[in-house]
């Protein structure tokens, strides 16, 4: 090894610099001079890690030979001692010549490894570099080829989808506002496309990419996934494909991130889903299910609710530490079903399906104050956390999805529209509320107490209600419609009573004060969907033109106060006549307030409600005839 050290050359040699390459550092060579010394120099990092591999190699033979080479003394004491009245002779003599072979082979092995060594020595530096890069590629195509290949999915029939493209208007002047939509839509994609490309979501006026906890520390292009439907019915067909490319190419859920369970199930399942039934493109059922299987862990509980978040790459599942003493959250857990129940349609994999069918049945046997549903549920002992009762955040789309279950099953599930009647009637009779001044709202309820405030988020009611009139028990199908009506009302003078004409992220109903925000922290717009919303539902049940008239107010306003070069952004105070900005351009806003918009001035051909359910996220499902199918549970089935 001596004589080997001191024949090393003197050339120039390298450091070793790392470079990313899947996740993983691997050493590799930048040009850099220092020559190998006699004496007390220092080794450069590059000299040292060739010499490490010498002296392993070397240490590794020479372990290797004193324990596998066999042992003189008791090899003659053997020979030594008398044989058994059975030994044969040659058997002995076999033993010996195997033994020899042994030892000559270490030997072979053991030249040949300090023979590649000085080999290795006297190369150049491209030549060490050569083999570098060689490894490197070897290591990369190996790691290609260990992936899985994930298994086909069964062939199922394509339930009917009409109205993808339809929905001109008849009117110019609605066709012109249609239009404008469109081109809002395509400002705010070809922004993210140019400044934010591939990151979760964009900052407008930094121009670059953005991100939140929900989504954990990983790159998903959330913006891409949410938007892709929209896109779709809007005929941007370009960006839709663009979109498709990077999916195609980049989404990859093997990343080690802590995500939402809920967001990435309502954003990325719900939108591929869309994504897939909209233009039939196969990848976007196959991402959909690969992400799922990613999900499921978050079940692994005592009670099988899911944890809040889950580690896409372990599989660890924890809760949000401010969530009621480590709670999962209603509005989280109870909003999985629709994707659920498809996923389960696309798969015949019937754990999805059980998944949230388990859900509903733990929350039938369980106690509820007043018939209502308290926010936060402990998934390790099965009990409610605090008593707070909210049909906004926290709460909200677990009764939206209650009505559409029974709306996506073609009304078969009666078991999900009896407890959402049940749930609606608890929560009129205590939650619903009439102001001084003549407004209906929705409160909330905290330990006994209503809380005469409302927020953005509870605006979707209006349309929910209006949504589930059809098939209202006790003929109160008008009531509903009515109750609808209301809401949406109070929610249109929420943004009336600002100055910039858009609503508050909360507002109160006391002291005089009427829809209108009183602390500061939710004076804010970060450019929600919810009142928008409700003017389509209540535009497609009445066509009163008033919605179509509110709609565009709002859509003048956000062109008006949100739109900045990059994009659009949330404003920070809607009372205030100079707004600053949040520097956010939502994806739901892409997904969802732009979808809302351009549906209110498009005509009912386009997604007519008789054959599409649209989950939390804006992303339409297609009604499934489970008369025709065997899904697990289902009415026709049993």
């Amino acid at each position: 090894l001596l004589s080997t050290l001191s024949s090393f050359p003197q050339s120039n040699m390298t450091t070793p610099a790392l470079l990313p390459l899947s996740g993983r550092r691997i050493p590799t060579l930048s040009p850099g001079a220092a020559s190998f010394p006699h004496h007390r120099a220092t080794l450069r990092l590059s000299e040292k890690f060739i010499l490490l591999l010498i002296l392993s190699a070397f240490i590794t033979l020479c372990f290797g030979a004193f324990f596998f080479l066999p042992d003189n003394s008791k090899h003659k004491l053997s020979h030594s001692a008398p044989s058994p009245p059975d030994h044969k002779p040659q058997r002995g003599r076999d033993l010996m010549e195997e033994e020899e072979s042994l030892r000559d082979k270490i030997r072979v092995d053991h030249e040949r490894a300090l023979q590649e060594a000085k080999e290795k020595l006297r190369k150049s530096r491209d030549e060490l570099r050569a083999e570098i890069q060689t490894e490197k590629s070897k290591v990369v195509e190996d790691l290609k080829k260990k992936k899985e290949v994930p298994k086909p999915l069964p062939p199922v029939p394509m339930p009917k989808v009409v109205g993808v493209n339809d929905g001109d208007p008849v009117e110019p002047d609605v066709k012109e506002k249609r239009d404008k939509i469109r081109e809002m839509m395509k400002h705010a994609w070809d922004s993210y496309r140019q400044y934010g490309w591939g990151h979760n979501e964009l900052k407008p006026l930094a121009k670059k990419g953005h991100s939140t906890n929900i989504f954990g520390n990983s790159q998903m292009g959330a913006t891409i996934v949410d938007a892709l439907d929209s896109l779709y019915m809007m005929g941007l067909h370009d960006e839709f494909k663009d979109g498709q490319e990077w999916i195609e190419q980049n989404l990859d859920f093997s990343v080690n991130a802590e995500v939402s369970v809920f967001e990435v199930n309502i954003r990325f399942i719900g939108g591929l889903l869309a994504a897939y039934y909209l233009s039939g493109q196969e990848v976007f059922k196959v991402k959909a299910v690969q992400l799922a299987e990613k999900l499921l862990p978050a079940f692994n509980t005592p009670t099988g609710i899911p944890w809040a978040m889950v580690n896409l790459k372990s599989g660890v599942g924890r809760n949000w530490g401010w969530a009621s003493a480590g709670s999962s959250i209603l509005a989280e857990f109870g909003t999985l079903h629709m994707e659920f129940v498809h996923l389960t349609y696309l798969t015949g994999n019937p754990a999805y399906y059980q998944k949230v069918m388990h859900i509903r049945k733990l929350l039938a046997k369980m106690d509820r104050p007043n018939g209502l549903y308290p926010n936060y549920l402990n998934p390790r002992t099965g009990r409610w956390g605090q008593h707070h009762t909210s049909v906004g955040g926290l709460g909200d789309s677990f009764y939206e999805y209650l009505l559409k279950a029974w709306l996506m099953s073609d009304k078969t599930d009666t078991e999900a529209r009896k407890t959402y009647d049940d749930a609606i009637e608890a929560i009129e009779r205590h939650l619903i509320r009439k102001s001084n001044g003549g407004l209906t709202f929705i409160g909330e309820w905290k330990n006994g107490h209503l809380e005469r405030k409302m927020g953005h988020l509870t605006c979707f009611a209006g349309g929910m209600f209006a949504l589930g009139a059809d098939g209202s028990p006790d003929a109160k199908a008008g009531h509903y419609l009515q109750l609808g009506a209301e809401i949406a009302h109070t929610c249109h003078e929420s943004y009336d009573r600002t100055v910039l004409k858009l609503g508050p992220e909360a507002f109160k109903f006391d002291s005089g004060l009427e829809a209108v925000a009183v602390r500061q922290n939710e004076k804010y717009y970060i450019l929600r969907p919810e009142v928008i919303e409700t003017y389509w539902y209540m535009w497609r049940f009445t066509h009163d033109p008033k919605y179509r008239q509110w709609g565009w107010e709002a859509a003048q306003a956000i062109d008006k106060y949100c739109r900045v070069s990059g994009g659009f952004s949330g404003v920070k105070d809607v009372y205030s006549s100079n707004p600053t900005y949040d520097d956010v351009q939502q994806s739901f806003f892409l997904a969802e307030t732009l979808k809302y918009l351009y549906l209110l001035f498009s005509s009912d051909d386009l997604m007519p409600l008789e054959s599409w359910v649209f989950n939390t996220e804006a992303h339409p499902l297609p009604v499934l005839h489970l008369a025709n199918l065997t899904l697990p549970g289902s009415q026709a089935q049993r």
